[in-house]
């Protein structure tokens, strides 16, 4: 089939109008002029089409030619991927820095996976064998940590007559030939290629009831985010977003972790590229870069690749969901991502909404975040997408519309607050703003794994936190001794909270990554303290007695004493507060 050919009409940036294009399919990857620039057809009107450019179009002219390619912007979805740096569409970094130097050219292509590089291939299938779509046909180790398996394309089924050995392959060779039922030939090569904006099938939902363990107390217990769930971390600069992803990169118990930097600050970016590969994983002691991909594109690249970076990492995590992986995506930012649509939508001359952004960011938003989930796959493994997306509102204002329209489709909101960042309370989860649908979902979870009931527990220590919210504006206009003995027990209790169990130090060993059976342990000899304090309390025992400083400060301190593999030391302070409550109650009550 030869290709359909337009022409440049007007350039505006990132969009190039063309006439001539009646043949043209929306959504149709095209190359732009005599470079060859990579495009995308977003808008068709008889025969003048609008596309968005995924590269610089300076030097481009009125008149040069339009070339369609005849199938939409897809990636190339097989070994490579994992330990990567990829741009917003897909194509490697190191590449293209060892080839090109510190710049990337107009006009390289839609270069991606190595195709000279050979993999040991385990082929798991042979001649007269039937498959289907999903099904595991081969595998090979693509890192140390990870085995990539290679899975039938969606839409092939059928008897393979032919099969190669077991051996070294290159990703263009093919492997398996499949004839299905009605005699067409289907070759199956170690890749397969999909378009960034159709959502994966699977097989089926499963519920959502499965915590993603992050080891940071504020998230496991107050605001857990579950496996194949939805969170936003909204925060102003300096909150300490982008670190508080990090740690979760680091420290979640997913499979694989995609990091998408998406119109961050080029310094941020080089950061997390020099920082990440250096990591080690602390479940393997290996690098951490051997289950993680990343994707960048900082606020100097083209805005057209920033807004398609996203759906770029969604679909490389439901490629590796239908392995059987658990893979958690963070989006940082979601904002930036929301302002390339703005810039797009104006030069458009779209009919703005909303402090200028497109009508459309609702929808968009939803499209994003509707593709996390826990679900079977065809291969009747398990896997999950989890996203957790980052937020920058300008000063801080949560009512601007993407965190408004963000709080409608994810089910954790972790609201950073600046007042706890700029005061060291990391991560600087405000607990009065933040909330997670998750709860009840997770009830069965954590009955399972720790016998406790978590949800009570949680939901008496946020009404102390409520509560203290409210007696500090009383403590400000007339102080706090005028209070009585039992609101200032509670005053008293919520420090301990706040600063012993919700203060988290990245850099302390056993602080950084904090095991469940700890946390909660952690919660309930606090819940002691203030049981038996609160019992003496209701006596008349003088609050000045009641405060035992040492105790308290013990108490406070265990997230550093305790060793998080030996939680005899907790059973200890229990004993300490139970011996000085009944030796203080047996003094009083002569």
């Amino acid at each position: 089939m030869t290709n359909i050919v337009g022409k440049v009409s007007m350039i505006n940036g990132p969009v190039i109008r063309g006439v001539d294009m009646t043949g043209f399919k929306m959504r149709e990857m095209v190359l732009v002029g005599e470079k060859k620039l990579i495009g995308e057809v977003i808008s068709i009107d008889r025969d003048t089409g609008i596309i968005q450019v995924y590269e610089e179009t300076e030097g481009l002219k009125k008149g040069e030619k339009i070339v369609s390619t005849g199938k939409p912007l897809s990636l190339k979805l097989g070994p490579g991927i994992l330990g990567n740096m990829l741009d917003g569409i897909e194509r490697p970094l190191k590449k293209i820095n060892n080839d090109f130097g510190s710049f990337i050219p107009e006009g390289i292509g839609l270069i991606s996976l190595d195709e000279e590089k050979t993999w040991e291939v385990n082929v798991l299938v042979d001649i007269g064998d039937f498959i289907s779509e999903g099904e595991v046909y081969g595998s090979v180790e693509e890192t140390s940590l990870i085995t990539h398996k290679l899975i039938v394309p969606f839409g092939v089924k059928g008897k393979v007559v032919e099969a190669k050995e077991s051996g070294k392959y290159s990703i263009e060779e093919e492997l398996v030939v499949v004839e299905d039922k009605k005699g067409r030939i289907h070759s199956l090569k170690m890749y397969q290629e999909w378009s960034i904006r159709t959502p994966r099938p699977v097989k089926e939902r499963l519920p959502i009831d499965r915590l993603l363990i992050t080891g940071q107390r504020v998230l496991d217990i107050f605001f857990p985010i579950a496996k194949g769930g939805t969170a936003a971390i909204p925060g102003g600069f300096g909150t300490g977003k982008t670190m508080t992803q990090h740690q979760l990169a680091k420290w979640s118990d997913a499979d694989i972790i995609v990091y998408i930097g998406c119109g961050e600050r080029g310094n941020e970016m080089t950061e997390v590229l020099e920082d990440f590969p250096k990591l080690i994983d602390p479940k393997t002691n290996k690098p951490i870069m051997e289950r993680t991909v990343l994707i960048a594109n900082t606020s100097n690249m083209p805005v057209a690749a920033r807004e398609a970076s996203i759906y770029t990492g969604i679909t490389i995590a439901e490629y590796f969901r239908d392995m059987g992986y658990h893979v958690a995506i963070m989006a940082d930012s979601t904002s930036r991502w929301a302002e390339a649509l703005r810039e797009i939508s104006g030069r458009l001359e779209e009919m703005p909404a909303e402090e200028g952004y497109p009508a459309y960011l609702p929808t968009r938003l939803a499209e994003f975040y509707e593709r996390a989930g826990y679900v079977k796959n065809f291969n009747d493994t398990e896997g999950s997408v989890t996203i957790i997306g980052a937020v920058s509102p300008a000063g801080g204002d949560f009512s601007e519309p993407v965190t408004e329209n963000t709080k409608r489709f994810v089910n954790v909101f972790l609201a950073l607050d600046r007042e706890l960042a700029y005061s060291r309370h990391y991560p600087s989860v405000n607990w009065l703003t933040s909330y997670s649908g998750y709860i009840e979902a997770l009830k069965g979870f954590y009955n399972r794994e720790l016998n406790e009931d978590v949800k009570e527990l949680r939901a008496k220590m946020l009404r102390l936190l409520y509560e203290e919210a409210r007696l500090k504006d009383l403590v400000l206009l007339v102080g706090e001794d005028v209070l009585p003995d039992e609101e200032r027990l509670v005053l008293e209790i919520s420090r301990i909270i706040k600063i012993g169990f919700l203060q988290q130090n990245a850099f302390h060993s056993e602080d950084t990554f904090v095991p469940l059976r700890k946390q909660i342990e952690m919660l309930k000899a606090i819940d002691h303290l203030y049981e038996r304090a609160l019992s003496s309390v209701k006596m008349g025992i003088p609050i000045s007695q009641i405060k035992d400083s040492k105790l308290f400060e013990d108490i406070t301190k265990m997230k550093y004493t305790i060793p998080n593999n030996n939680l005899e030391g907790i059973d200890e302070l229990n004993r300490q507060i139970d011996d000085f409550y009944n030796s203080l109650d047996e003094k009083y009550s002569k």
